[in-house]
């Protein structure tokens, strides 16, 4: 690969310094250029807003090449025999697969997966929030993420699947070994911990929905369970993918929002300050504005399906591109001084939700989970500060905290 085109060496994803602050970084690959190559994960990196937006879109990439190809035509190998049982639940899920059998998926997910349901949870979810800060208080503080960023959108999608609580503790460890797998070059540890989370989390969920086929309950495993459509209906398998995603994607983005987003409020005191004044004008704005800030997803992976060009070079068929969300997000080619956090930013078009046919369905969800927490927290703890600095998870694609203490 001709070394012009290679990622600057300020890209270096591993390293606590990134890790604290990738933004600089960033810079220097948007001032390099549109496209990088970048060979420890073999992929080119595509930094700029108005890239990712469009190759978010554009139907020459995909999540997998399967429908198209088989490994050898693609020229990649075969995943090892060990880790099928992570890539048979994942890859049935809709988030990695395309048309026609994406879109077969998403909308019979969506019968089941409406505005009026995600509605309908909305005081379930600012009941919870407020009892979770109300119980952060009580104790004079704590870990926030502990405390309330984990537990409140695991309960609620939790609830929505009916999942009954006594089995709730058994989501977060699953979802976080899966997740494991979504950064770049995961070892061989991360795969067995995803391996064995996939069989144990399949299992379960293989009981819940034979439980639900002879008695169905207001949930939305009964939902999915009778969808149909033109005389097709969701596969075993393909609800079980669907019930891991929702719940993993349902969470793990507000999870690391929830605490990405008031770290960064401590770190602008007079931006907290103004929040605190306007609570109630400032939260929709400010949710949209944390999720830019500090994304969540760094990056979305694609295939590349048929030759494209980007920014004057080439990317062949059978290349991986990674669409940095984090990047595109600080672009001043798009947003006015990206780096200042604006709680009060109107012309926000960031994309930490994606676009295009895999725009993330829980968006909606996403927001009344985040403005629930953020209002409880205003609320119940006005006074909020943080305890001690926190420390970065090693991670890279999904971005968050270890632990965020506080006090009140």
């Amino acid at each position: 690969m001709d070394a012009a085109f290679e990622a600057p060496a300020a890209f270096a994803p591993t390293s606590p310094e990134f890790l604290a602050d990738p933004c600089p970084a960033y810079a220097r690959l948007r001032a390099a250029g549109r496209a990088h190559y970048y060979p420890p994960s073999n992929q080119w990196l595509i930094p700029h807003h108005a890239d990712v937006s469009a190759l978010l879109r554009d139907r020459r990439l995909g999540r997998t090449y399967l429908h198209r190809f088989t490994h050898e035509e693609f020229g990649r190998q075969a995943p090892p025999p060990e880790h099928e049982p992570f890539h048979v639940l994942n890859d049935n899920g809709m988030l990695d697969l395309e048309p026609p059998t994406h879109p077969r998926i998403r909308r019979l997910v969506s019968k089941a997966f409406t505005p009026r349901t995600v509605e309908r949870l909305r005081p379930y979810v600012e009941e919870l929030a407020d009892g979770l800060a109300r119980e952060l208080v009580a104790d004079g503080g704590g870990d926030l993420a502990a405390r309330v960023a984990e537990p409140l959108p695991v309960a609620v999608i939790a609830e929505m699947l009916g999942i009954p609580e006594s089995d709730r503790g058994l989501l977060r460890p699953w979802s976080a070994a899966i997740c494991g797998m979504y950064e770049l070059n995961p070892s061989e540890e991360t795969a067995a911990a995803a391996v064995r989370a996939s069989l144990a989390f399949s299992s379960y969920l293989r009981e819940l929905i034979a439980a639900r086929r002879e008695k169905p309950a207001d949930d939305l495993i009964s939902g999915l369970i009778a969808a149909y459509e033109d005389g097709e209906s969701l596969s075993e398998q393909e609800m079980i993918s669907t019930c891991v995603l929702l719940l993993n994607a349902g969470h793990e983005a507000t999870v690391n929002a929830t605490v990405n987003g008031w770290y960064a409020l401590f770190r602008n005191p007079a931006q907290l300050a103004a929040l605190r004044a306007d609570p109630a004008g400032l939260i929709p704005t400010a949710v949209e504005e944390l999720m830019r800030y500090d994304t969540p997803l760094q990056l979305f992976e694609r295939w590349v399906l048929d030759d494209i060009e980007v920014g004057g070079t080439t990317i062949p068929r059978g290349s991986e591109v990674a669409l940095l969300f984090g990047s595109a997000n600080h672009d001043p080619a798009v947003f006015a001084r990206p780096a200042e956090l604006d709680l009060a930013r109107r012309d926000n078009p960031h994309i930490s939700f994606s676009a295009g046919i895999h725009y993330c369905i829980g968006a909606p969800l996403a927001r009344i989970e985040l403005a629930a927490s953020l209002g409880a927290l205003l609320r119940r703890a006005p006074r909020l500060s943080l305890a001690a600095e926190p420390e970065r998870r090693p991670n890279f694609v999904i971005r968050g905290l270890k632990e965020l203490l506080v006090e009140v």
